[in-house]
């Protein structure tokens, strides 16, 4: 499961660095990169599995990507207008189906609780089964409307947002507020950290870049 996380998060790069223009490519997937090391290398030296301290180590790897991504996209819009093709973003999404496939093999090795998974209140495998054909609806065949393609993207941030505020309840920090029987404890270690840190954060961002962008995308 190792392994298969970490190919999931070198695909989640790849795709993601795929749709950024190439002009800025080099630039922003460095950066990129260079976060993703520093996550890493975080919590192979077991940073984030110091669970007793106020506030919770666990926000290192969640909100400063979560503030930048909400930053660059309500205040500073013009760094990142047109960096990004929306097509790309759109089925990029198709990583969301190997991660849920992880999370539930993370479930079956008690790493987190059935909540998080497909099997509980984790319905967001849907956004990844669906992301190709939205995609390819709207962009390549406009067989679906502007407004449709919109609301397909809110309702997978909300799916997102379920996730997020289930793992975050089930992390056991002190925060925490629900699975005490099972809490959620895979994202503490190397290399599950990456999923709150670096893939969360990705998924977020192509949502919010497509809405704000209306669908636009740039000729390559």
């Amino acid at each position: 499961m190792t392994i298969f996380f970490v190919l999931t998060t070198a695909l989640t790069f790849m795709l993601f660095a795929w749709a950024v223009k190439p002009a800025y490519r080099v630039k922003i997937m460095l950066a990129v990169f260079v976060w993703v090391a520093l996550q890493g290398l975080l919590a192979f030296n077991g940073f984030y599995t110091v669970t007793d301290t106020v506030p919770p180590r666990f926000i290192f790897a969640v909100f400063p990507t979560f503030l930048f991504i909400f930053y660059m996209i309500f205040f500073k819009w013009k760094s990142v207008e047109n960096k990004f093709d929306a097509e790309r973003l759109t089925y990029f999404h198709v990583v969301r189906i190997p991660v849920e496939i992880a999370i539930f093999t993370w479930y079956t090795q008690g790493l987190v609780p059935k909540l998080m998974t497909f099997e509980g209140v984790n319905f967001d495998i849907l956004s990844g089964l669906t992301a190709f054909f939205i995609g390819f609806a709207y962009f390549r065949k406009h067989w679906i409307s502007s407004r449709v393609y919109k609301i397909w993207n809110f309702i997978c941030l909300g799916l997102l947002l379920n996730i997020v505020i289930n793992a975050i309840g089930s992390a056991q920090t002190p925060l925490q507020f629900q699975a005490f029987e099972q809490p959620n404890v895979a994202v503490m270690y190397f290399p599950f950290s990456w999923l709150p840190s670096f893939i969360v954060p990705a998924v977020l961002f192509a949502h919010l870049y497509c809405l704000r962008t209306k669908g636009r995308k740039f000729e390559m």
